[in-house]
C-alpha cells in the first residue's frame, strides 16, 4: 500500500476537524510568532521537513512486516490520538486566549508532541531513512520555534503564561 494513507488522518484532524470546529482556530494554528534571525533559519528548515514528511510517503510502501512496523502503527495510532485531542481542546476556545485546559495541563504544546509521534510512527512503518532525516530536523526546528512562541505568549499573556509555564511542561 502506499504509504501516502498515513498522511491522511493528518490532514483531516488538521483541516476538516479544526476548521469544522472553530474556523478561528485553524487560522490561529497557522500563526508563526515572530522570529528571531535564528528562529527564521529554523522556521525554513521546518517548512521544508514538513514539506517531505508530507510528500516523500508517496513514494513508499507501508511495511508492517516486522516488529518495527508493528511498534511503528502503535506510535503512529497514538500520534494520531494526541493529535486530535489537543486539536479539538485547542478548537473549544472561542477567541484568542491562553489554552490550559484539557491536554494542555499537562503539555504547553500537545500538538507538537503529536506530530512528532505521528511521523515518528511513520518513519517506523517506512523504514525510510530519508523519512527519519526529515523528522530529526523536523523536531530540531520545532523547538526553535517553539521558543519564538513562548517569548510571543510571554509578552502577550504576561504573568498569566508564566504560572502556566511554571507549573506545565514544555513537552510532556
Amino acid at each position: 500500500m502506499n504509504s501516502f494513507v498515513l498522511i491522511i488522518p493528518l490532514l483531516i484532524i488538521r483541516f476538516i476537524i479544526l476548521g469544522a470546529l472553530n474556523p478561528t482556530a485553524l487560522k490561529e494554528v497557522a500563526y508563526f510568532a515572530p522570529l528571531l534571525e535564528k528562529e527564521r533559519i529554523a522556521y525554513y528548515v521546518y517548512q521544508l521537513a514538513n514539506a517531505l514528511l508530507i510528500i516523500f510517503p508517496f513514494f513508499l510502501k507501508t511495511r508492517f512486516d516486522s516488529i518495527i512496523g508493528i511498534l511503528g502503527g502503535t506510535i503512529y495510532l497514538a500520534g494520531i490520538l494526541l493529535l486530535l485531542i489537543s486539536t479539538t481542546n485547542f478548537a473549544k476556545s472561542t477567541k484568542k486566549e491562553l489554552r490550559t485546559q484539557g491536554i494542555y495541563r499537562f503539555s504547553r504544546n500537545p500538538m507538537y508532541v503529536g506530530y512528532f509521534l505521528f511521523f515518528l510512527g511513520c518513519v517506523l512503518i517506512t523504514k525510510s531513512v530519508i523519512l527519519f532525516v526529515s523528522l530529526i530536523s523536523f523536531q530540531i526546528s520545532s523547538h526553535w520555534i517553539i521558543l519564538s512562541e513562548e517569548r510571543w505568549c510571554q509578552e502577550k499573556f504576561g504573568e498569566k503564561y508564566l504560572s502556566y509555564k511554571g507549573k506545565v511542561r514544555r513537552y510532556f
